[in-house]
C-alpha cells in the first residue's frame, strides 16, 4: 500500500479514535458536572433526545448568536481543525482525513437528530447511544473503535 494510502487511512483511524475518546472521557466523564462547558452534551443535547426519540430542534437552523449545544459542537469542532493546521504542514493526507471525518462528524449527527428514522437505518449505534444505553457506543459516524474497544452494544429493544 502506497504511503498517502498509509497516511489517509491512519488519520480516518485517528478521527475514530478521538471521536470515541472525545464521547466518552469528555463529553459523558466531564459533561456530567453541570458547571463544565461539555455539561451542553449530557444536560442539553442527551435530555432533548430522550424526551424527542432522538430528535433535536437545536439543529434545525444554525444561529451563531445562539449558544446551544450545535453552536458548541461547532466550537469544539473548529478546535480540533485549529489543532491540526501545523499537522496539515507535514502529513496533508493524514490531517486531510481528520477534517473530512469531522465534517462528516458533523453531516451524520446532525442529521441524526433531524431525521431520526434516518438514523436508525443508517446510524444504529448512535441511536443505541441514545436510547438504549449511553454507557456504550460512543462513535457516531462509524463504530470502528467501538467494536475495537468492546462498547458496541446492540439494543435489543431497538431492533
Amino acid at each position: 500500500m502506497p504511503i498517502p494510502a498509509i497516511q489517509f487511512l491512519l488519520g480516518l483511524l485517528y478521527a475514530n479514535a478521538g471521536e470515541w475518546l472525545m464521547h466518552k472521557y469528555i463529553l459523558h466523564g466531564l459533561g456530567q458536572n453541570r458547571h463544565s462547558f461539555w455539561a451542553y452534551h449530557w444536560h442539553e443535547h442527551h435530555a432533548v433526545c430522550a424526551q424527542n426519540n432522538m430528535f433535536d430542534q437545536g439543529y434545525q437552523s444554525l444561529c451563531l448568536t445562539t449558544w446551544n449545544a450545535q453552536t458548541k459542537e461547532l466550537t469544539v469542532l473548529a478546535g480540533i481543525v485549529l489543532l491540526h493546521v501545523l499537522l496539515f504542514l507535514l502529513f496533508s493526507l493524514f490531517t486531510g482525513a481528520i477534517y473530512a471525518s469531522l465534517m462528516l462528524y458533523y453531516y451524520k449527527h446532525r442529521k441524526a437528530h433531524l431525521d431520526p428514522a434516518w438514523a436508525k437505518r443508517h446510524l444504529r449505534w448512535h441511536c443505541d447511544h441514545r436510547l438504549g444505553t449511553n454507557a456504550a457506543n460512543w462513535c457516531v459516524t462509524w463504530p470502528g473503535f467501538d467494536y475495537l474497544m468492546g462498547t458496541r452494544i446492540k439494543n435489543k429493544v431497538l431492533e
